[in-house]
């Protein structure tokens, strides 16, 4: 029996989503009990990853790092300069082969037939094996859709039965119930015709999230304290910083996408409105070599630096608190030739910046 929709949808709607959390995914169903979930659905499954109860942000989108991960041990994420940019809260990947699913179904009580909703093991049974229909639960459309079942898990056939995932920490958006579908087929070689199918770009927001930079501490001279109205040099010695590639591919697609983070400028905010920075803007732009603003050498004290902060007033038993942030370009290529840009990514450290005054002796 198909699950009643508009029930469904007037429980979105109500805000009682609160009982779908992370690792607990229900179906909702007046009057069909089997349809409601017997035992949470967290993440689990055995060794050769067939279970049906697994976790909704378990993407199957694997990572590499062709130039390497950074030599340093301390790294962080990016946080994007755009804060109106959304990645995809969610989207369609194979999950599991006609054989994987009949074995699945066999082991076990139940699971996540998409990535809200779970279903006991009987009404796997009746859809995927026995051919039964049932709801689409797509909450996005006016009316609900009806999937035609599936005679004894397509066995013979070449394609896999997908699923959709919901992106890492989205699991409460409301955009991610936009991936509504319950587990479909689709033959080898081909990607479904629905705006959720992934992209090329889809796996370079992926990838997005899973670059790691170096930590963001700037050399300093004078290092221990600087002086009222001297200027305090900053620089970044040259491979300090390089591009980062994160390479996602989506086994079973084709689809793959290569998303770097290029290092372009400095960011000094000195902690106190009582200070000039050098430039003033505080932006300090990556040399040709790689290198950030100039050493200071001995003798130019009295020199203004291409990098660096002259405070105007003496700290007072606190330090200031100096940040340092780079901004990382984001660019990406993919499957059949495309590519684009992301937002820009920063990442951000804080030291501590004493300022003394200046000493002097009246004879």
């Amino acid at each position: 029996m198909a699950r009643p929709y508009r029930t469904a949808s007037l429980l979105l709607a109500s805000a009682l989503v609160v009982v779908a959390v992370p690792g607990t995914a229900h179906a909702f169903g007046e009057d069909d009990k089997s349809k409601q979930p017997s035992k949470p659905s967290g993440p689990s499954g055995d060794a050769s990853g067939k279970s049906l109860m697994a976790s909704v942000s378990n993407s199957k989108i694997t990572l590499t790092y062709p130039g390497g991960r950074t030599a340093k041990a301390s790294v962080g994420e990016l946080t994007s300069v755009d804060p109106n940019w959304e990645p995809p809260a969610c989207w369609y990947e194979p999950a599991f082969s006609p054989e994987e699913l009949k074995d699945a179904v066999a082991a076990g009580e139940g699971g996540l037939v998409n990535a809200h909703v779970w279903w006991s093991n009987g009404l796997w049974v009746d859809h995927y094996e026995k051919g039964k229909p049932d709801s689409n639960f797509d909450l996005t459309l006016p009316e609900d859709t009806s999937a035609d079942g599936y005679k004894d898990y397509n066995l013979g056939k070449k394609g896999m039965f997908w699923r959709s995932v919901v992106r890492e920490g989205r699991y409460q958006d409301s955009a991610a119930w936009e991936c509504g579908r319950i587990m479909f087929w689709q033959d080898a070689g081909t990607i479904p015709k629905d705006k959720h199918a992934p992209t090329p770009e889809t796996l370079a927001a992926f990838a997005y999230d899973k670059i790691k930079v170096p930590d963001t501490e700037v050399e300093l001279k004078p290092q221990a304290k600087s002086t009222v109205n001297l200027p305090t040099w900053a620089w970044l010695d040259k491979g300090t910083f390089k591009d980062v590639t994160v390479r996602a591919d989506l086994p079973g697609t084709g689809l793959w996408a290569e998303t770097t983070a290029k290092p372009v400028a400095l960011h000094l905010e000195p902690g106190t409105d009582g200070a000039e920075t050098h430039p003033a803007s505080g932006d300090c732009e990556i040399n040709d070599n790689g290198s950030i603003g100039a050493p200071y050498t001995k003798g130019a004290s009295g020199e203004v630096p291409p990098c660096g902060i002259t405070y105007l007033r003496a700290t007072d038993g606190k330090p200031y608190q100096l940040k340092a942030s780079i901004t990382w370009e984001i660019s990406w290529e993919g499957t059949g030739g495309a590519k684009g840009d992301l937002p820009n990514g920063t990442f951000e450290t804080t030291q501590d910046m004493n300022v003394q005054e200046v000493q002097s002796v009246n004879r």
